[in-house]
């Protein structure tokens, strides 16, 4: 798997020229001259020319000129919609006018119509724990899955194992987008490898919409939570931090509570909640083995309930 961290000159060109091809159409289906554009977008008629034919470093802020006089979403500008069709675009416009409780329901229809109409495809028997850091995915991983009687699988293992390295040269090497590249392959791999799992996944993977969404199809997903006092006694206790400096400690509270603001209701498209503070380790695999006979398949191994 190639990996960069920083785009080359050609592919920085071909952006160019992609963007001034989507100007250049909006434009012409619009009934817009060049002059026209240029006047509505308060830009010069020759930078215009030279953005429409891939040649002008455009700023963000001229793309929101182009973008307004355009009536367009600046995002749309950049976004790869023509590849999907013309229904696509259409489809996009729908959903956005639709309220969020709206749009799970959409979102969870599509998943079961299409499920339905893949004939002969077994529903998937696989479990996936998600959640921050310290929330107990790893641990309460294992014990499930010993008694569910399948595999475990640590998906940043899996990253590590098809990288080669080990997170902390995946970050300083490839970025943070190297990363999720790497996790999205793995988590295919998974998928492809096993029809029977329990898999702990790492905790920004909610942040990827489409490495999520095939967490989300292919995955019977729990997402564990505690608060967040709970989940940093837990991260100092896995790390053994104890001679760190308040100073430290409270940058790594701050940078728990600002996950769990940006990610929460992320996590909550999850198939099922469950609260981890303050509860012990046999209980909680206990109540998870539970879930998993009521969602999943009560049938789903040998093993004896909890």
């Amino acid at each position: 798997m190639t990996l960069q961290k920083s785009l080359s000159e050609q592919e920085i060109a071909e952006l160019s020229r992609r963007l001034g091809q989507r100007v250049r159409s909006a434009r012409a289906g619009r009934g817009m001259t060049m002059k026209q554009l240029a006047q509505d977008a308060d830009i010069s008629l020759p930078y215009l020319s030279r953005v429409e034919k891939g040649d002008g470093n455009i700023s963000i802020a001229v793309l929101h000129k182009l973008a307004a006089a355009l009536s367009l979403p600046a995002d749309s500008l950049l976004s790869d919609n023509e590849r999907y069709g013309t229904d696509y675009a259409l489809i996009i416009e729908l959903l956005k006018r639709q309220p969020p409780l709206q749009l799970r329901e959409i979102r969870k229809h599509l998943v079961e119509r299409f499920a339905r109409s893949q004939t002969g495809r077994a529903a998937p028997r696989r479990i996936a724990l998600i959640g921050l850091r310290g929330a107990g995915k790893s641990t309460l991983g294992v014990l499930l899955a010993e008694r569910l009687e399948v595999p475990f699988v640590e998906l940043n293992a899996e990253v590590e194992k098809e990288a080669g390295l080990s997170l902390n040269e995946i970050f300083s090497i490839y970025g943070q987008a190297g990363f999720r590249r790497l996790e999205r392959s793995s988590l295919e791999r998974v998928v492809a490898t096993y029809p029977e799992v329990v898999i702990a996944t790492g905790g920004g993977i909610v942040m990827e919409p489409a490495t999520y969404e095939l967490l989300l199809h292919s995955f019977f997903s729990v997402w564990l939570h505690a608060a967040p006092e709970e989940h940093f006694r837990r991260v100092m206790a896995q790390h053994d931090v104890r001679i760190a400096t308040p100073q430290l400690q409270e940058e790594a509270m701050a940078s728990i509570v600002g996950a769990l603001g940006a990610r929460s209701k992320l996590y909550a498209l999850a198939h099922a909640h469950m609260e981890t503070t303050g509860r012990k380790v046999d209980e909680l695999v206990g109540a998870l083995r539970r879930l998993i006979d009521e969602n999943v398949h009560p049938d789903f191994s040998k093993a004896s309930a909890a």
